[in-house]
C-alpha cells in the first residue's frame, strides 16, 4: 500500500517551514547585504548534491521565556556531511536568519552530536560561525551547550583537524570554540571576533577602541596572531579550506594525501645558486628559495601576516606533503622572538600530529635581543620551539643555508634536536655567535693593541670562521649528514623524505609533556 499523500504533503510542508530559515524577508535582508545564508555557505564549500543533513527538524522546546510561541527552523544551525574531493568532511553552518544565530540547548546538541559523528568516523571538521552569541532566554542551558561544545573541541584536538570560518560576528565566550580549533580563516568583511566589544572596555576600563582595532581580520592576523587566514569573502574563505585540506589527512590515523611523482629527480636547480648574495651579511629572501624547492612555487602559507621573521606553511615536494618551517633574513635578521617562537611551535605540533613531515631551512642569527622580549618572556616562548621540535617524531629535515648561531640554531632543529637529516651549504655557519661577535670577546685586548684595529678585527674573524664555524667542522663531527650546493637542495631533500617516510618511533609512555606555555 501506498503511503498516504497527507504525510507526504506534512513532510513537504515541514521541510519547506525548515529549509526557509528565518524567513523569505530574512533571507532577502541578507542578499540585499551581500551576505550568503547558512545554506548557501553550505552549498558553496561542498561538491554539488553531496551534504547529507542531519537535524533537519529540530528546534528548541518552546518552553523558555520569551519563545513560547516562536519558531526556530533548525534551532539556528545548519549541521552534516558532505565531501571535499572526493573525501568526507563534517561541518556546522550557523544560520544568522534565525534568531541570529544564537546558541541554545537545540542548537549546541546538533553541533556536538556532529562532532561526536566526526571523531568516530575520523573525519575533519569546518565551522562556519556567525551567531550572536548565547541565547539569551534559554539561561544557563546556553552556558551548558558552549561547554559542551569546548569539551569535544578539546576532544577532538590531535584526532582530526578543525577549521573554524569567521563568516559574521563571533563574540564573548562563543570565540573560545574557533580558538579551541586547528586554523581560523576570517573574512575581511563583516566578520567580527572578539571577548569584550568597544562599548564593554570603554565601561570597564576607560580605554577607547573600534571593533577594527579589536575584532577585525587585520587585526588578529596582525598583532594578536588569533587567526590564520585572512579571506577576502565567503567563496574565497570555501577555497582556502578546500586548499588547506586538501595537504591534511581524514585523521590522524592515516598519512597525509601523498602523490609521489614516479620517478624521483635529483636533477639541479643553478637558480638556487643564484640566490645566495656575494655578501655574507646581505639577506636572502627565503620565499624565493621556497619557491624553487616546493612543487610548482605552491605553497600554501599559515599566519603569512604575523611574526614575519619566521614563515611556516604546507606544500609538496615531489608529490610528498610537507611542513616548510623557515627563517626569514630579511625581517628582523630571521631572529626568533615571542611570536615567532608560538607561530613556529604551534605549527610543529600540528605536522606532527598529523603525520607531516618537516622540512626546516635555516638562516638565524640568534634569539631576538632585548627588554621587552626578555620581560616578555623569551626564554619561556622560545624553548616551545625546542620542545615542539624534540617531541615531534615525524620525518624532520634540516637545511642549514647561512647562520646558524647559539641556542637557536638548536630551536630550529639539529641533529641534537632529532632531525633525521641535516645538511649545509658551504657558505653556511653553525656556531655559539657569529665571528665578527665571538672575536670581540675572546680577543678585545688584542684587537685595541693592533697598529689598525678594525684590520685586526677582521683577520681574527676570518681565522675564526674557518677553525669554529665552517660546515666542514659541523660535517668532521657528524653534525650534519652533508655539504650540498644549494643547486642540489630540491632533489636532495626530496629524496630525504622519500627514505623517511617509513620511519617510526616510539617514546616513553605518558599522558603528555608538560610544554612550556
Amino acid at each position: 500500500m501506498a503511503i498516504a499523500s497527507a504525510h507526504l504533503a506534512e513532510l513537504q510542508k515541514r521541510r519547506a517551514t525548515a529549509l526557509a530559515g528565518g524567513g523569505a524577508d530574512k533571507l532577502a535582508e541578507r542578499k540585499k547585504k551581500g551576505l550568503l545564508n547558512a545554506r548557501e555557505r553550505i552549498d558553496a564549500l561542498f561538491q554539488p548534491g553531496t551534504f547529507l543533513e542531519s537535524g533537519l527538524h529540530a528546534q528548541h522546546d518552546c518552553h523558555h521565556f520569551g519563545m513560547e510561541s516562536k519558531s526556530m527552523p533548525g534551532d539556528g544551525v545548519i549541521t552534516g556531511v558532505g565531501y571535499i574531493d572526493g573525501r568526507p568532511v563534517a561541518a556546522f553552518s550557523h544560520d544568522f536568519t534565525v534568531g541570529g544565530g544564537a546558541l541554545g540547548r537545540i542548537h549546541s546538541k546538533k553541533v556536538c552530536d556532529l562532532m561526536d559523528y566526526a571523531i568516530e568516523a575520523g573525519m575533519p571538521v569546518i565551522g562556519i560561525n556567525d551567531s550572536g552569541g548565547a541565547r539569551i532566554q534559554e539561561g544557563d542551558d546556553s552556558l551548558s551547550g558552549y561547554g559542551q561544545i569546548f569539551f569535544r573541541n578539546v576532544l577532538l584536538s590531535g584526532v582530526v583537524p578543525q577549521v573554524s570560518i569567521i563568516a559574521g560576528p563571533c563574540a564573548g565566550g562563543a570565540a573560545y570554540s574557533p580558538a579551541l580549533t586547528d586554523f581560523i580563516i576570517m573574512t575581511k568583511k563583516n566578520a567580527q571576533m572578539f571577548i569584550c566589544g568597544p562599548d564593554v572596555i570603554k565601561a570597564s576600563t576607560g580605554q577607547t577602541t573600534t571593533m577594527d582595532e579589536i575584532g577585525s581580520a587585520a587585526a588578529h592576523a596582525t598583532i594578536s596572531g588569533n587567526i590564520h587566514f585572512v579571506a577576502e569573502d565567503d567563496a574565497n574563505a570555501f577555497a582556502l579550506a578546500r586548499k588547506l585540506l586538501s595537504f591534511l589527512p581524514l585523521n590522524n590515523i592515516m598519512d597525509p594525501p601523498h602523490r609521489p611523482v614516479p620517478a624521483l629527480s635529483l636533477d639541479r636547480d643553478e637558480r638556487m645558486n643564484e640566490l645566495v648574495p656575494e655578501d655574507a651579511k646581505a639577506p636572502i629572501d627565503v620565499y624565493q628559495v621556497i619557491n624553487l624547492l616546493v612543487d610548482d612555487g605552491d605553497f600554501l602559507e599559515v599566519q603569512r601576516d604575523f611574526a614575519k621573521n619566521l614563515v611556516v606553511g604546507f606544500a609538496r615536494i615531489q608529490g610528498l606533503v610537507t611542513g616548510i618551517v623557515a627563517n626569514q633574513p630579511s625581517v628582523k635578521a630571521g631572529t626568533l622572538d615571542i611570536d615567532s617562537s608560538d607561530k613556529g611551535a604551534r605549527f610543529i605540533r600540528f605536522c606532527n600530529i598529523f603525520n607531516i613531515p618537516l622540512v626546516t631551512l635555516v638562516d638565524i642569527p640568534g634569539f631576538m635581543p632585548g627588554v621587552a622580549q626578555e620581560r616578555g618572556g623569551i626564554i619561556r616562548h622560545g624553548a616551545k620551539m625546542l620542545f615542539a621540535y624534540a617531541a615531534a617524531t615525524v620525518p624532520k629535515i634540516t637545511v642549514i643555508m647561512r647562520k646558524a648561531y647559539g641556542g637557536a640554531y638548536l630551536a630550529m632543529c639539529s641533529r641534537d634536536m632529532g632531525a633525521d637529516f641535516v645538511y649545509a651549504w658551504p657558505c653556511s655557519e653553525i656556531a655559539v655567535m657569529g665571528a665578527d661577535g665571538a672575536v670581540g670577546v675572546l680577543y678585545k685586548k688584542e684587537i685595541s693593541a693592533a697598529a689598525d684595529p678594525k684590520a685586526k678585527a677582521a683577520e681574527l674573524a676570518a681565522d675564526y670562521r674557518a677553525k669554529f664555524s665552517s660546515p666542514y667542522q659541523a660535517a668532521a663531527k657528524a653534525m650534519i649528514n652533508d655539504i650540498i650546493e644549494p643547486a642540489q637542495t630540491r632533489g636532495v631533500v626530496a629524496m630525504a623524505l622519500r627514505n623517511t617516510l617509513s620511519k617510526r618511533e616510539t617514546r616513553p609512555p605518558k599522558k603528555h609533556g608538560n610544554i612550556p606555555l
